[in-house]
């Protein structure tokens, strides 16, 4: 593989290719200098949050550090900026082993490049040179053969004569012997400089050319190859600095680790304890001692005289503010539920009692058919061993695969039961070699599994004519792909909005409580149903032929009818078409001839 010799011709698209590399080259190195500069700006800004959030000097902020969580974010600060000085490091080399060498390296390539086409063009000028002087030599021959055959012809002419003077006679025969011989040596020099520009010519293509050729690919490996170690010393001067980062980030969680709430709480103790007792318990005050009352009185005033004691006693301590005690509000209200009316599209339903959502949710999804639309076969769940749950195609494409899987392993057990017969061969010739009917359970254990694995796959088989037979009959290539999945997708989808519809929904009324047991469930409920909108027409349609949509998801056309395109072919040779605005399906699309117009309208 040379480009001297199967590139000779392309001289000029290898000096633009070449080129091109350089420009690659060129462009990766201002890509590692965007990033240099990026790593700078990154380190300086950390290096700025860090300086300002550290403490100043001779302020109270300094005092705050004594308790140890301030301490570990002072210590955050510290290793944030040794962080910063990392990716200042990664800028630095960077632009030492990557930016600089590749920029030297760029100019002596574009250096090696520029004499290396010198020498081809200087080669390609030489052979044209050569060229130039085979076809001046070769029409120098060519008008020299010509003047002689004229003098010949007038020598005959003045030779058959008889009018004509024997000294003119001579004159023309002289005249004509003297063009045969510059004719002659023109002949000479033309073969002369023919095999002389025949052996530039071989040199050219054989030697001069693929040695410029070679040198330039040469030149363009080891272009490749430093870009490929520069990418690599990218990476790893990234990787080196990882064990330093990693360094900081244990500083930070050593720092975290550090804190301790009790020592904290310790600190906040003896920066503010008071080293006052606490007050004690008010003494009773009685004021009705002095009084002579009657018994009745005595009773009446004690009644009275016990609640203004009361009442004072209350006045009294109510005057006293103990320190961390607050009035205590009256709790929120608990949150209202929401209406059914509230939840946007939601269903009205009429006023009963709740039931949780995922009562409901299990209630609607028992209700219906175990498999809604095609969704819930992506997302797991036990597949039918013929593949029914597929579209035919797909379920064509797998059971094939397994009758070809199946196939190998007979095949695999085919052959370890030849091997094991040779075996047998052997040792019943060899009787010193082994027993040969210790082999007998192996060879009928083989032999059983081959039988098993046949029965296998012609199960497998009969399933994959099967799933032929209900294929489209369709000739090209390109309709033998199906797209019966979308097509079967669109009424399944339709057939779980219309469940949801009919499903007389509450649990968007359920309380706070029961909406978050069932929020997983409510989630994955509504992914059945994200795209259960009518797609808009993006274009209409010509049926070229008749066809007779036989298949679930198709539908019939007649030739000559025009119809809407809401989805293009994807590669599977079906287009997804609509009629009157309610009618829809697929057809093949060698069977129709489409018009896509951004601005068409649907009906």
């Amino acid at each position: 593989m040379s480009w001297g010799t199967e590139l000779w011709d392309q001289f000029d698209n290898l000096e633009k290719h070449t080129q091109w590399g350089i420009d690659i080259l060129e462009k990766y190195i201002k890509f590692v200098k965007e990033r240099t500069e990026i790593e700078l700006s990154y380190a300086k800004q950390l290096r700025n949050l860090s300086k300002k959030y550290q403490p100043k000097k001779n302020s109270k902020e300094e005092e705050e550090y004594r308790y140890t969580a301030c301490k570990a974010f002072l210590s955050t600060l510290n290793e944030m900026n040794d962080y910063a000085g990392q990716h200042e490091v990664i800028s630095e080399n960077m632009t030492s082993q990557i930016t600089v060498e590749l920029a030297r390296y760029v100019q002596e390539l574009k250096q090696e490049r520029k004499s290396h086409f010198h020498d081809g063009r200087k080669a390609q000028q030489h052979i044209e040179t050569c060229w130039k002087q085979l076809e001046s030599s070769k029409r120098r021959f060519e008008r020299d053969c010509k003047e002689a055959d004229r003098a010949q012809q007038y020598f005959e002419k003045m030779d058959a004569d008889i009018n004509v003077t024997k000294a003119d006679v001579e004159k023309a025969r002289q005249q004509a012997q003297m063009r045969h011989q510059m004719a002659e040596d023109s002949k000479a020099d033309y073969s002369s400089i023919l095999q002389k520009f025949n052996h530039e010519q071989h040199e050219y293509y054989h030697t001069h050319i693929p040695n410029i050729f070679q040198k330039i690919q040469e030149m363009e490996e080891r272009r490749i190859v430093r870009i490929g170690e520069s990418v690599k010393t990218y990476a790893e001067l990234d990787r080196q600095v990882i064990p330093i980062i990693g360094k900081c980030l244990d500083g930070i969680v050593k720092a975290a680790e550090s804190i301790d709430p009790k020592n904290d709480s310790q600190l906040a103790i003896e920066a503010y304890k008071s080293g006052f007792e606490p007050p004690g318990d008010i003494e009773f005050e009685d004021y009705t001692q002095p009084m002579k009352r009657t018994v009745s009185d005595n009773s009446l005033s004690n009644s009275r005289g016990e609640g203004k004691s009361e009442l004072k006693f209350g006045g009294k301590s109510k005057g006293k503010l103990w320190p961390f005690i607050k009035k205590n509000k009256p709790p929120p209200p608990p949150p209202a539920s929401a209406s059914p009316s509230a939840v946007p599209n939601g269903p009205q339903s009429p006023k009963q009692q709740k039931e949780p959502l995922s009562h409901r949710f299990n209630e609607f999804m028992t209700s219906k058919p175990k498999i809604h639309c095609f969704r819930s076969l992506k997302r797991g769940g036990a597949t039918p061993e013929d593949f029914s749950n597929l579209p035919p195609e797909q379920r064509r494409k797998k059971l094939q695969q397994k009758v070809d899987e199946l196939n190998k392993e007979i095949q695999k057990e085919m052959d370890q039961r030849d091997a094991i017969t040779k075996m047998k061969d052997v040792y019943l010739k060899n009787p010193q070699m082994g027993d040969p009917a210790s082999l007998d359970h192996k060879l009928a254990e083989v032999s059983q599994n081959i039988e098993k694995l046949r029965l296998e796959a012609q199960k497998f088989e009969a399933w994959l004519a099967e799933a032929e037979g209900r294929l489209p009959a369709r000739s090209e290539q390109a309709r033998r792909q199906s797209g019966m999945y979308d097509a079967q997708s669109p009424p399944a989808v339709n057939s779980c909005a219309q469940d949801r519809e009919s499903s007389p929904d509450g649990s968007y009324t359920e309380e706070r409580s029961q909406e978050s047991e069932g929020k997983v469930l409510a989630a994955d409920f509504d992914d059945e149903f994200d795209d259960e909108e009518t797609l808009p027409a993006i274009g209409t349609c010509k049926a070229l032929y008749t066809f007779e949509g036989q298949n679930e998801g198709t539908i019939s056309v007649v030739e000559g009818e025009t119809l809407y395109v809401i989805e293009e072919d994807k590669g599977d040779g079906w287009t997804r078409i609509r009629r009157n605005g309610d009618e829809e399906g697929y057809v093949p699309t060698s069977y129709v001839e489409v018009y896509l117009d951004k601005n068409a309208k649907d009906s």
